[in-house]
Formats: C-alpha cells, structure tokens, sequence
C-alpha cells in the first residue's frame, strides 16, 4: 500500500472518530437541556410532553394547598393570562410564597398539571429572573389585548 493511500486511511478514520465522539457530546447536551416556557407558552402546546422543561411565572394567591401529613404542595403559577396547575412533593424554598415568582422544574402529566422535581424562589424583593419578567410582560400583553378585542 502507497503512503498516499495509508495517509487517506488515516484522515478518514479520524474525522469518523470526530463525527462520532460530536455525535455523542450533542446526544448527551440534549437529554440534559431544559428549556423555559410561559403558562401561556404551556397552555398554547409549545412545552414538551415527554421532556423536562422549566415553568415560570407568579404563584397565584389563595392557590396554596397542602394536604395534613402529606408533603405535596399544590399551586398555581400565572403570567396574568394563562394558569398552570403544579403538583410538587418535597420541601418548598423558604422564600416561596404566594403572589411572589417561582420557577419550577419537570414535566406536564396527561391530565395538564405540571409535575415538579424542583422549585425555585426568588431570592430578594427586587428580583425576578429574566425570562419570567419576559414571560409576564408577555402575558400582561396578551392579556390586555384580548381585553381590549372583547374577548
């Protein structure tokens, strides 16, 4: 064999070593992605089913419920236009409260209501996460003109 065709051989089994360990690396980034959407952005079927994402918004006031001797907590998170219901088992932050944003982590079940395996709080008076302000001008937005269109 030719020292050409030797050093071919080379370059092609190193750029299939290159494709197959990018190959790889974007595989295993995907399953650990999670992406951030609205109640409004939920409710319209933008969210994943099947795939874990971020729900971020206003906790509703009045929709706090807790069951006696049971460690999951029910409430709903708003833009001011759409609601979600979540369904979360563990210990809440202790910043978490009603009327305050939160971000939750996990997934829609069949019947609407988001499962969460983590809740976050803001973590001062003064501080919203950047995409839940955009999430909540953005339902404010919505919300206005479907208002101002009578429906």
């Amino acid at each position: 064999m030719k020292a050409r065709h030797k050093r071919l051989i080379l370059v092609a089994a190193g750029l299939a070593i290159l494709a197959l360990a990018t190959s790889l690396v974007l595989n295993a980034l995907e399953g650990n992605l999670s992406y951030f959407f609205s109640p409004t952005e939920v409710a319209e079927g933008k969210a994943p089913a099947d795939h874990v994402f971020r729900l971020g918004g206003m906790v509703e006031k009045g929709s706090v419920q807790r069951a006696e001797g049971d460690l999951t907590v029910h409430f709903v998170v708003t833009d001011f236009h759409k609601k979600i219901p979540v369904a979360y088992q563990g210990i809440l932050p202790d910043l978490f409260a009603e009327g305050q944003g939160v971000i939750a982590q996990g997934k829609l079940n069949a019947d609407g209501v988001f499962v969460a395996d983590e809740v976050l709080a803001k973590h001062d008076e003064n501080y919203m996460p950047p995409e839940v302000a955009a999430a909540m001008k953005a339902g404010e937005k919505a919300r206005m003109q479907t208002t101002a269109t009578g429906n």
